[in-house]
């Protein structure tokens, strides 16, 4: 249902998304999959969901969209850190379209005052801004303490804490072992621990290659957070699990532990996630490559 209301989305088809997303009030775990995703499918049309909300000024789903969208279309335009000394301009006009993000959200966030996803949006858009610390912890408190296992916002934290974000990978592992050893039931908050190593060995690589990622230690540590991943999952596949698939599948694959890899890649429907692809190059043909190398067939 979701490929079929992006791709309408993508027709210029904006009243396609207002059901999916309204169908999924009180289920934050979808709700922030299908905005994120309904939001990248907008890029470069947030005019027309201003038009949307003339029509309906207290609809909740179309503020957050509203405002999410402005995040995705203020990241195609950041200019790359190389460039920043030359493209001043850019990066002052990338400034004020992420800005432009803020006032849609706290309006969402005001007009459904449970609802976390608003909040997980202002994650993305404080470390968009690179807020000071106090800002993004208080943006945090926010999402949290309404839904404390929503996986997107928890891994915006987890970015937020890392070494490349103005954090230290003493915070960020913390973060990334005490919320995947407090993970309930089926959830694939434990992903959190590949992505940490991503992060922290991320720094260091520019473009990355895939010889000599992870230690042996390391190895171990994502082996035992996959293991408890999989020994929790119940019930019908969490919204995210893909992504997680992702994150380890990625992982045992720069480890050149193939079996695992090719495991968790398999269990992606050929679905790509950007992180933590986008470390290796582009995530597509990373994801691609991957599972070229490893027979998984993608389509």
């Amino acid at each position: 249902m979701l490929d079929e209301t992006v791709t309408a989305v993508h027709r210029r088809n904006l009243e396609a998304g207002l059901p999916a997303l309204a169908a999924t009030r009180g289920d934050p775990e979808v709700r922030a999959l299908r905005v994120e995703a309904l939001a990248r499918a907008a890029v470069g049309m947030s005019k027309g969901i201003e038009s949307l909300i003339v029509r309906d000024q207290t609809n909740a789903d179309l503020w957050l969209w509203l405002g999410r969208t402005r995040i995705e279309e203020a990241w195609e335009i950041k200019p790359e850190v190389k460039a920043r000394a030359v493209q001043a301009h850019r990066l002052e006009a990338y400034h004020a379209a992420m800005e432009q993000a803020r006032q849609p959200l706290l309006t969402a966030a005001g007009l459904a005052p449970n609802d976390p996803v608003p909040w997980e949006s202002m994650l993305w858009l404080a470390l968009g801004l690179e807020r000071p610390r106090a800002d993004k912890d208080s943006v945090w408190f926010e999402c949290a303490r309404r839904w404390p296992t929503l996986y997107s916002a928890n891994v915006a934290r987890l970015v937020t804490l890392s070494p490349g974000w103005g954090g230290t990978a003493q915070e960020m592992f913390e973060f990334a072992r005490t919320t995947a050893s407090r993970a309930p039931e089926g959830s694939p908050l434990p992903a959190l621990l590949p992505l940490a190593h991503f992060e922290n060995v991320a720094g260091e690589r520019t473009p990355m290659s895939r010889g000599g990622w992870f230690s042996f230690d390391v190895q171990r540590e994502i082996v035992s957070a996959a293991g408890q991943w999989s020994e929790r999952r119940i019930g019908p596949p969490h919204p995210r699990s893909i992504e997680a698939h992702n994150a380890f599948g990625a992982a045992f694959y720069v480890a050149d532990l193939r079996r695992p890899a090719r495991g968790h890649l398999v269990r992606t429907s050929g679905r790509y996630s950007r992180v933590p692809w986008s470390h290796l190059g582009d995530p597509e043909s990373q994801f691609q490559r991957a599972c070229g190398k490893l027979n998984v067939i993608t389509n």
